[in-house]
């Protein structure tokens, strides 16, 4: 029995129904993640910036200090005497008694005195408490492990101290540099957090986290403030707290599967037991689906599967299908196969008809440049055949040269007419005909080979020219032979704001500018084709033979 497409169609219209329950219930679960994702992001910000407030105070305090460090009068007395006696274990216990109490009073774990030349001197740094929370005592320090750095941390014994420094002066001369530092201790943190420099993990207040398996997990979060990453077979967001210079980074986590689990966890409860109705549904329906539908329409697209691997659309044999819709397509198909031939047939001389139109278009504006855009489509050929370019390449060639100034059909005439000096601005508009060009012609698929040619005419060789500056052989070789015809015609033609110049007057002004503005080896081929060329006023169909004849010869010989 012949039925009907759209009663089949409806029979099984419940399927878009369980797609979109489906889809719902994804859209929801994604929406709550994100909710989620969104509050841990907005967490670690409100962190990084209370975090910031506390080393913005911290360092404002310590700045003070040290201030008064510097000019402590004791400190600069020890810190000439060991500079004058470097060899003095007098001198240097001097100076870390100093330091000692100076640490003491002021509640640093570090301090260090250098040289004017950075290089460490004296320092003393505090042992670590024996009990737990006490402070240890201040000791002298193997200056001989340090080395000179500007970062605001350092790593000493194991133990990470932040760092801030001040040079000591005495009478408008310096001699040294005060640095003090603070114990370091990320663990004090209760946001899960890691300390990296260049890439290695310095240290982390996470437990039981191998530091190479942290290396690897933020291996792609590079420069980045924000960054998703998987470590333990969880997903977690990491976000830039801290920089301290130095390449040192404090950075901070968020286990965003932990955070999100228990939402998950009822979800999936909901959505299992209402994916597996509508699977089961959605299965049955595709069963029924494939034998009604998929069936009938197997022949249409195998036909249409080898049509697109040969290339040749051919008419599909009748169609004996129980389904009105699918004879129908099959009847329309081949009336469309056959307009595709026709249309097939018909499209190249359109596609030429279209280039001359364009060419035209472009002459009729200017008596001056009548003519123009064909003379350098000729020339063009003439050099793109003396340059033993193939025929495909000549042909681009020679459609892109007659569209070369395309974009000029976008200038004002006020402008493209004006038989004086153009101002600044005018000559700006009258630089965008390339770009103008290429937006008229790409929207055609046709012309997409002649845009190159379209664009780039105007590049000079040694990247000068416009609209991109590109230089040397960056500029396509169509774009390089239509520059050069181009401006020969335009030297040999008179225009409205001067006077033609004789054959010999161009030649001389090419080779003036050669490997300036033009291919030096496209100037030395187009100067050296035959002057009957330049003289001929053959027809075209004439002239190309004259080329042609002139490119055998050359091979020849």
């Amino acid at each position: 029995m012949i039925t009907n497409f759209r009663t089949r169609a409806f029979l099984f219209c419940f399927v878009p129904f369980a797609i979109l329950l489906g889809s719902s219930f994804l859209t929801i679960q994604r929406f709550v993640e994100a909710t989620v994702r969104d509050g841990l992001h907005n967490s670690l910000r409100e962190s990084q910036e209370t975090l910031a407030a506390i080393h913005a105070r911290s360092n404002l305090q310590n700045s003070r200090f040290l201030k008064v460090a510097g000019e402590n009068t004791a400190l600069k007395a020890g810190m000439q005497l060991l500079i004058a006696y470097p060899q003095r274990d007098a001198a240097r216990r001097t100076v870390e008694d100093q330091l000692r109490d100076l640490g003491d009073r002021m509640g640093f774990d570090f301090m260090l005195v250098s040289a004017p030349d950075g290089s460490p001197l004296v320092g003393v740094v505090r042992e670590e408490g024996a009990a737990t929370g006490s402070r240890g005592q201040l000791v002298p320090l193997n200056t001989g492990i340090l080395y000179r750095s500007d970062a605001g941390l350092r790593v000493i014994n194991g133990r990470t101290f932040q760092m801030a420094s001040v040079p000591v002066d005495q009478n408008d001369e310096n001699i040294g540099f005060l640095s003090v530092g603070e114990y370091f201790d990320i663990r004090d943190l209760t946001t899960p957090v890691v300390l990296v420099r260049d890439g290695k993990v310095i240290e982390t207040n996470l437990p039981r986290m191998p530091f190479d398996e942290l290396e690897r997990a933020l291996g792609n979060c590079k420069d980045q403030s924000e960054c998703d990453l998987h470590l333990r077979g969880s997903n977690w967001i990491s976000l830039r707290m801290q920089s301290y210079g130095g390449g040192y980074v404090l950075l901070s986590l968020e286990n965003v599967d932990a955070a999100t689990s228990p939402i998950q966890s009822r979800l999936h409860r909901i959505f299992l037991s209402l994916s597996v109705a509508c699977a089961l549904i959605i299965f049955l329906c595709s069963i029924a689906s494939s034998t009604s539908i998929v069936k009938p329409i197997a022949a249409i697209v195998a036909h249409l599967r080898n049509a697109a691997h040969t290339g040749v659309l051919p008419e599909l044999e009748t169609q004996s299908s129980a389904i009105v819709e699918i004879r129908e397509l099959a009847e329309i198909y081949n009336r469309a196969a056959s307009s595709v031939r026709a249309a097939g047939e018909n499209l190249e001389a359109a596609y030429l008809e279209f280039v001359g139109s364009l060419a035209s278009a472009l002459d009729a504006r200017d008596g001056y440049t009548s003519g123009h855009t064909k003379r350098v489509s000729l020339l063009s050929c003439a050099v793109a055949s003396a340059l033993h370019l193939n025929s495909e390449d000549i042909e681009r060639i020679r459609v892109g040269a007659l569209l070369h100034d395309i974009g000029k059909i976008g200038i004002s005439d006020r402008i493209l007419l004006k038989t004086g000096r153009l101002t600044d601005s005018e000559f700006a508009l009258v630089k965008q005909h390339p770009v103008v060009g290429r937006r008229i012609l790409e929207g055609v698929q046709g012309l997409a080979p002649f845009l190159a040619a379209v664009e780039f005419h105007h590049e000079n060789w040694d990247g000068s020219g416009y609209p991109k500056g590109l230089s040397g052989e960056k500029t396509p070789i169509d774009a390089r032979i239509i520059h050069v015809t181009d401006a020969y015609d335009a030297m040999t033609t008179d225009r409205s704001y001067r006077s033609r110049m004789t054959h010999e007057q161009a030649v001389s002004e090419l080779v003036k500018y050669s490997g300036i503005q033009f291919d030096p080896r496209i100037v030395e081929i187009f100067l050296n084709l035959p002057e009957e060329i330049f003289r001929s006023n053959a027809s075209e169909f004439e002239f190309l033979a004259l080329v042609e004849t002139s490119a055998a010869e050359e091979v020849s010989a």
